[in-house]
């Protein structure tokens, strides 16, 4: 009874709080069941746990306290409960105020069974809060409010499972409300700089939502208050006194000026900011300038151009950080970046040469990739780089055009290499890239059941509902393959088989036409092998395969039956 009573009060003075402290209450998708299997909710916190890193070193602010919070946050959630209890109580002794801290470390105290360690937490929460009917300071009180909603708003982006962009935009929305809170708490309390550096994260979220919302049927209307709001905020950055904020305002504006040839009228914010006269090339170029002598700043701008497809641009300002600061162990990042930029180049002439609209891609780009992740290799090894070097090694291995023809088959042994040593590090089992790389890498030198084992693998890891049926098309390629390795014999044989348990799987993770289109694909490009596959199932009784694979080519279409019957009775 006594405990139940207990529990009714605190029940009680949580319903009577204008504001809660910690990460373990909010709406997040973390704090609730998974929706889909286990296995990808860790991957997914998994991934955000690694991004978060460099997040970290971004934030010098007071934010960087809400970065350091999520990844406690993510720690527990992946029942790393030590790792969690440092995180909150390493802020705790830097920032005693920290009001989400001292919430958040009483919460794993009490899932430790550590009841006095709790409750001295939220002591010291009240204590804070003003609650205890102390004589806390009531401006105090409130700065320490608002710095707890603002790293509340800066946790909503970060949660997991934001696949569909109604999802995403409810986070971005929830952000928005508690940043806005935050600004009403702490109102003429906080210091400008750290209120500019608030206003510089909901900028980023207006120009998020932009994103989506201008997709839709109404996005003029609807994405103008986006816009303005986002371009008004980013203007009030420029005043910051903080050089990397200034830079990163100042690219994130030329962003904004680009997309206002989107709108039939030029958004008025763009006069009431005087940008009237401004150019996107220019607000790149002072925000280049302005980070000329800070690799880490540059970095920054990098990543962010790469992002924008500007690869040229990204490059140079790679380039830029190197000459700042080429010791690989204090600036990897730029390094990653190039390389990266050396792959995707690679990568996108080499389709556009398969389509014939442009030459043979320059292997000089693996080469220069290939370079760079040694040196990242060699100081920060880490599943990213070992992935990224696989890909290297695959495409220097495969014909520049005839990717299923093996040209270098060291290359390929050492992307396999890499791949062994990315499953090393958690949660690569769980990478759907990895194992579809790794199927390739095993078909081309022939090994067409395990690379089939690896395809099925990064089937499973899809999301129900995927839109990318690459897994689906070279499962289907390797057994279609296994097939014809048996010399069409007289019984269908194990691979037809894995077939059709294949597509059964594929019905209950792809849509019905993902399906239709992938075995229309296998037909068109395989049509010989599918025309004996078909015939193997017909001798053998097993029709629901052979009439999959005749869907596919002629489509049912019962209302232009009915036509032609009408037509012919008529004449």
């Amino acid at each position: 009874m006594e405990a139940d009573s207990s529990t009714d009060d605190i029940e009680a003075i949580m319903e009577n709080m204008e504001y809660i402290p910690g990460y373990f209450h909010l709406e997040l998708h973390l704090n609730c069941d998974p929706t889909g299997p286990v296995e990808l909710r860790r991957r997914d916190t998994h991934l955000r746990l690694d991004s978060l890193q460099a997040e970290l070193e971004a934030e010098v602010g007071g934010l960087q306290y809400a970065v350091r919070n999520l990844l406690g946050f993510l720690a527990f959630h992946l029942e790393q409960l030590g790792a969690a209890e440092e995180s909150f109580r390493g802020i705790c002794k830097e920032d005693p105020g920290n009001l989400n801290a001292w919430a958040n470390l009483g919460y794993v105290y009490d899932k430790l069974g550590q009841e006095v360690e709790a409750g001295e937490c939220v002591e010291k929460v009240s204590q804070l809060m003003g609650l205890d009917g102390g004589e806390a300071c009531q401006a105090e009180s409130r700065l320490l409010a608002g710095r707890c909603l603002a790293e509340q708003a800066y946790v909503q982006p970060y949660d997991v499972e934001l696949d569909s962009e109604e999802t995403l935009r409810d986070r971005l929305s929830m952000a928005l409300t508690l940043y806005n809170r935050a600004l009403d708490y702490a109102g003429d309390l906080i210091q400008l700089e750290e209120k500019r550096s608030w206003y510089f994260k909901m900028a980023t979220i207006y120009i998020r939502l932009d994103d989506i919302v201008k997709t839709k049927d109404d996005s003029e209307y609807s994405r103008l208050s986006h816009y303005n709001k986002g371009l008004r905020l980013l203007t009030e950055t420029l005043k910051s006194e903080k050089t990397q904020l200034k830079a990163l305002s100042w690219c994130y504006i030329g962003i904004m000026l680009e997309r206002k040839e989107e709108f039939s009228t030029v958004p008025m914010s763009v006069h009431d900011c005087g940008l009237s006269s401004s150019d996107p090339l220019s607000c790149y170029g002072t925000a280049i300038k302005l980070a000329s002598d800070d690799a880490f700043t540059l970095n920054i701008l990098a990543k962010q151009f790469f992002m924008l497809g500007k690869q040229e641009m990204s490059m140079g300002i790679c380039n830029m950080a190197l000459s700042v600061l080429p010791d690989p162990e204090l600036n990897y990042q730029a390094y990653c970046t190039r390389a990266k930029i050396n792959m995707m180049t690679y990568v996108r002439d080499l389709e556009k040469a398969k389509k014939g609209e442009g030459g043979i891609p320059d292997r000089q780009n693996l080469a220069e990739a290939r370079r760079d992740l040694d040196k990242v290799l060699q100081v920060h090894p880490c599943l990213r780089t070992h992935l990224e070097l696989a890909q290297v090694f695959y495409y220097s291995g495969v014909d520049a055009l005839q990717e299923r023809l093996l040209v270098d088959e060291a290359s390929v042994n050492s992307a396999l290499v890499s791949l062994s040593q990315a499953l090393q590090h958690k949660p690569a089992q769980s990478l759907p890239d990895l194992h579809l790389l790794r199927g390739r890498c095993l078909l081309l030198k022939g090994e067409e059941q395990n690379a089939a084992d690896c395809f099925k693998r990064a089937m499973e890891l899809e999301r129900p509902g995927s839109v990318d049926p690459m897994a689906l098309r070279c499962l289907l390629e390797a057994l279609l393959s296994l097939f014809a390795q048996g010399g069409f014999g007289p019984g269908p044989g194990p691979a037809v088989a894995q077939l059709e348990e294949c597509l059964h799987r594929a019905e209950q993770r792809y849509a019905e036409q993902v399906v239709q289109d992938e075995l229309r694909h296998l037909y068109r490009s395989h049509t010989s092998e599918v025309t004996e596959l078909s015939r193997t199932l017909i001798k053998a009784g097993r029709l629901d395969l052979v009439r999959r694979l005749l869907e596919t080519i002629q489509p049912r279409q019962p209302g232009r039956k009915k036509g032609l019957y009408k037509s012919f009775s008529i004449s």
